[in-house]
């Protein structure tokens, strides 16, 4: 029996698989492919506006999302800049919030 399943395993092994004309990729196929997936990124970036999909944010992504130090966040929350909840010793932002936080802030480019 041990011979049967060896020799088998070989012939499999060593075997090329049959590939059949409908299996065949095309370039138009491809091109196809690559149509339809930057339509569902360009879908998803819309539905999300480019911001983070989260709602609710934890203090180590908010200050990777502003590139600021752990001192500058704690200071914008005592200071009331950006609103925080705090659920069992842990500070979440919600996005809206720091959208809100840096509106104002948004300067306009002057083209000439």
């Amino acid at each position: 029996m041990e011979n049967v399943k060896s020799e088998l395993f070989k012939k499999n092994l060593f075997e090329k698989p049959r590939i059949y004309r409908e299996q065949i990729l095309t370039v138009d196929d491809l091109t196809e492919f690559k149509r339809q997936l930057l339509f569902e990124i360009k879908t998803l970036l819309k539905e999300h506006g480019g911001q983070p999909s989260k709602k609710w944010l934890k203090s180590r992504d908010v200050r990777k999302l502003l590139d600021i130090s752990p001192g500058t966040l704690q200071s914008l929350r005592v200071k009331g800049t950006l609103p925080y909840t705090r659920i069992g010793g842990v500070i979440y932002h919600d996005s809206a919030d720091i959208q809100k936080m840096l509106e104002p802030k948004k300067r306009q480019q002057n083209f000439h």
